[in-house]
């Protein structure tokens, strides 16, 4: 018996291996976003010349149209000079880039005042070793609820944690990065995505019954049981098979937190930092709590659609690490006047440095992957197909989970894909006697457990930038045969989760049921 565990955990192993070898072999990661750049462009060259297209509809503002896409060439001329005029628009317009940048402002100035080094510490030294893991995955699922400020806080932090706990820190890294982007959908409140989501299944379960309603917390309780789900799974993954695999950290990680006992200078500045927060949340509670507040919604007065308070969450975030950040120097006297904040400032952009040239790269990728409709194409023919299987019940369901996941690898958007796919698959789905909020739910499982292997999700490139602090040859490969384990496992259990679920016939959400 122990040889065959050994025999089958051997096998499982190399083939990850194998996967981080043939990875690793390929050139660096901003080389090879540079082949993918030009590989994109030859590709979209070739299908329009095919005359490649589909026939689809999709909702924009509300409305369902009728939309025709052709693959797009970009070695014509007018193509041509779009890739060199919007170079540059490409990159200050990429998304991860402000997120990351911003916020790093505010995470600088709490880890240059000595802030997260103290916090981290209290940390360690309250929470029993057996459960960190858990607590890292869990709160990177929780993190979701801030829209993307996990993976420029979390994930990072999580590598960070395991380092003081003497613990390989890519392991935290991946446990962090598997909780705050495999484990997306899942949460125990509701938040953006909910709300962006349903406001794109209603008009497409419309179609069906003009007066169908699919409220935010359509999936509410499916998707805090998942939190549970996820959670387990993600620690188990981690302690099981991604951190033996990594064997012992040879490497010295300046950023690990010695695990000493808190200083008086430490426990005045924790708190002040904590006087700080709390001042900084009364603040937001005042902007937000009101009907009328300013963070609010000026049309509907909601908090989540539309609101001020959504589209402005990375600089509060930031703010929210850089005054508890400041008020711990000030505490702990690590700040003794403005230069102190400035320089921790300068000194958290100037590690970006690599980040920053990955970026460019990367953007100028994904921005002629979706000028040449590629993206799309893909999206629609998956659909078409599993359209055209003709299955029913759990297999049915389970067969859209995985045409999800799999289109998820090419669109990273949450949002763009089901634009596309709901007004194929709500109404297909209705007339086959299943609700609208089943056909979301089932949808927002295959859209999260592929993020961690898509080269194309937005914040890969700083995953590896990341995980280069720790280890230089880090590549893709790396990443991607550290993470399969999660993607693998979160795909299995989520859709086993989803089948039992179906199985008991249980609720949702509140009023939300599986049958139309």
């Amino acid at each position: 018996m122990v040889k065959q565990e050994k025999k089958k955990k051997g096998l499982f192993n190399k083939f990850l291996d194998g996967v981080e070898i043939v990875g690793n072999k390929l050139p660096h990661p901003v080389t090879l976003f540079a082949i993918f750049a030009v590989v994109v462009v030859i590709v979209s060259a070739l299908a329009a010349k095919a005359g490649v297209h589909v026939n689809f509809e999709k909702f924009v503002d509300g409305e369902l149209t009728k939309e025709t896409v052709h693959a797009v060439s970009l070695l014509t001329p007018d193509g041509i000079r779009k890739i060199f005029s919007n170079a540059v628009t490409n990159f200050t317009s990429f998304a991860p880039l402000g997120t990351v940048l911003v916020a790093m402002l505010g995470v600088g100035v709490a880890e240059g005042s000595g802030l997260i080094g103290a916090t981290l510490r209290k940390l360690v030294l309250s929470t029993p070793a057996r459960l960190i893991t858990a607590v890292v995955v869990f709160a990177g699922i929780m993190s979701n609820v801030a829209s993307d400020a996990g993976y420029v806080v979390l994930v990072p932090l999580g590598a960070v944690i395991f380092a003081s706990f003497g613990r390989h820190p890519l392991a935290g890294l991946a446990a962090a990065f598997a909780g705050v982007s495999g484990g997306f959908s899942a949460n125990l409140i509701f938040g953006s995505t909910d709300a962006l989501l349903s406001g794109l299944t209603q008009p497409a379960a419309q179609m069906i019954n003009p007066s169908y309603v699919v409220d935010i917390t359509a999936n509410w309780y499916f998707l805090a049981a998942s939190t549970v789900l996820i959670t387990i799974v993600g620690t188990l993954v981690t302690e099981k098979i991604v951190e033996p695999r990594l064997g012992e950290y040879k490497g010295k990680s300046s950023k690990a937190i010695d695990v000493d006992k808190v200083s008086a200078e430490e426990s005045r500045g924790l708190k002040f930092a904590l006087i700080g927060l709390i001042a900084f949340i009364a603040v937001i509670a005042a902007l937000v709590a009101p009907a009328n507040g300013v963070l609010r919604n000026p049309e509907t007065g909601s908090i989540l659609s539309g609101s001020a308070f959504m589209g402005g969450i990375v600089p509060i975030i930031a703010l929210m690490f850089l005054i508890p950040g400041v008020a711990y120097g000030i505490g702990a006297g690590t700040i003794k006047g403005d230069k102190d904040i400035a320089n921790f400032a300068a000194k958290s952009m100037a590690s970006m440095g690599s980040y920053i040239v990955l970026a460019f790269v990367s953007a100028q990728f994904v921005t002629y992957f979706t000028w040449s409709n590629l993206g799309t194409i893909l999206a629609v023919k998956g659909a078409t197909f599993l359209e055209a299987v003709g299955l029913t019940g759990i297999p049915l369901m389970l067969g859209f989970i995985l045409v999800t996941a799999f289109i998820n690898l090419f669109i990273g958007s949450a949002s763009a894909k089901w634009a596309i796919m709901a007004p194929i698959f709500v109404p297909m789905f209705m007339q086959l006697g299943y609700s609208p909020e089943l056909t979301q739910v089932a949808y927002r499982i295959g859209d999260s457990t592929t993020n961690i292997i898509s080269p194309l999700m937005s914040y890969f490139a700083i995953v590896i930038a990341f995980a280069q602090s720790y280890d230089e040859d880090t590549g893709i490969g790396t990443l991607i045969s550290t993470m399969l384990p999660f993607s693998m496992m979160f795909l299995l259990s989520w859709a086993l989760f989803f089948a039992v679920w179906f199985l008991l016939k249980l609720p949702l959400g509140p009023g939300a049921g599986l049958f139309y």
